[in-house]
């Protein structure tokens, strides 16, 4: 009898241990393991992690970590960690954290606008992907790509097209790059050429002027209409005589990008650049900056009329006058040029 109850009671303790191993490996894995009060938190899980960095980026975040790195070993993730970008919601388990590390890699939105360089850019994606700033300048600089993509180092600026872009995080140098030559290819298509030939351009052409146009005026509604300007005078032969081309070679022959030129001055029309559209006729050999979409579509849609010349309007800042002729232009230049004068603007 009283070995009976031994045995009874061994089984009886037995059961209750199992039972409490399994109810804590039961709690590990499926038990909520978050202590944050914001309904969802990110990590960016760098390439090429080791746990202990994962573990690391979710410490401020987990209530118990070694319960997490226990499922993490059980599960295989340890041995298989991918870099990118993931969220954790509030109250997930041990099990659902891991399975949103493993498979729930989440795009990034990616921005930028009309930088002057590449290493303008490369600084600017740097800040919103893994792939360093060197890294993706060296990609973008690429000689092999270049002459395979058909750009050369004059038009390669051109290839961005300013917008917003899903990428994932962990995204490198060559794939962004790669990506945007796709965006751009993709811009271009058979309507859009056939726009460029009926204004008498190349792709590369468009976004060369785009980006003039871009610098001119700051008011959308107003860029087809500086695109027929210069339009126009292409087609009658005439010098572009753009401010901002002269403000470029100047930038371009200082190599310093963050000067502010607020005027162009007689001595600067001067400057030895092909960039220098009063010296050499034509188009500029690249862009200026990267235009946006509304530059080039102005360029690719621009305003019919008769207009040569425009110069800023005093009287509604922003926005320009037009003139069909010269003397009417000068006219209208004389009272910009006494407003710079009043406002001590000399550079």
């Amino acid at each position: 009898m009283n070995l009976k109850r031994v045995v009874w009671a061994t089984l009886l303790l037995g059961l209750i241990i199992c039972g409490f191993f399994a109810y804590r490996i039961y709690s590990a894995i499926f038990s909520p393991n978050t202590k944050f009060a914001n309904e969802e938190a990110y990590i960016f899980v760098p390439t090429n992690a080791h746990i202990d960095e994962v573990a690391h980026l979710l410490e401020p975040l987990l209530n118990d970590m070694s319960t997490f790195v226990a499922v993490a070993d059980r599960k295989g993730y340890s041995t298989n960690i991918k870099g990118g970008r993931y969220v954790i919601k509030r109250g997930m388990s041990n099990n659902e954290i891991v399975n949103s590390l493993r498979s729930q890699n989440i795009p990034v939105r990616v921005s930028f606008n009309n930088q002057e360089t590449l290493a303008d850019l490369a600084g600017r994606i740097a800040g919103q992907l893994e792939a360093d700033s060197l890294s993706l300048f060296g990609a973008m600089n690429d000689s092999n790509f270049l002459v395979e993509s058909k750009f050369t180092d004059e038009t390669k600026l051109g290839m961005y097209i300013p917008n917003t872009y899903e990428f994932f995080w962990n995204t490198n140098a060559e794939e962004f790059r790669n990506r945007m030559l796709k965006e751009y290819t993709s811009y271009w298509s058979n309507a859009r050429e056939k726009k460029a030939k009926e204004v008498g351009l190349t792709p590369s052409q468009v976004i060369a002027l785009a980006s003039i146009v871009q610098k001119e005026t700051v008011k959308v509604d107003e860029r087809p209409k500086v695109a027929g300007v210069y339009l126009n005078r292409l087609k009658r032969g005439m010098p572009l005589q753009a401010d901002p081309t002269v403000i470029y070679a100047i930038k371009q022959k200082t190599r310093n990008f963050d000067t502010v030129i607020k005027r162009v001055l007689f001595r600067d029309l001067e400057i030895d650049s092909p960039y220098n559209t009063y010296k050499y006729a034509g188009l500029p050999p690249g862009p200026i900056t990267m235009p946006d979409i509304s530059s080039i579509e102005a360029v690719l849609n621009p305003q019919a009329h008769d207009y040569l010349y425009f110069v800023a309007d005093i009287s509604n800042f922003g926005y320009h006058m037009f003139a069909e002729t010269l003397v009417q232009h000068n006219r209208n230049k004389v009272q910009y040029v006494r407003w710079l004068n009043q406002q001590k603007i000399n550079r």
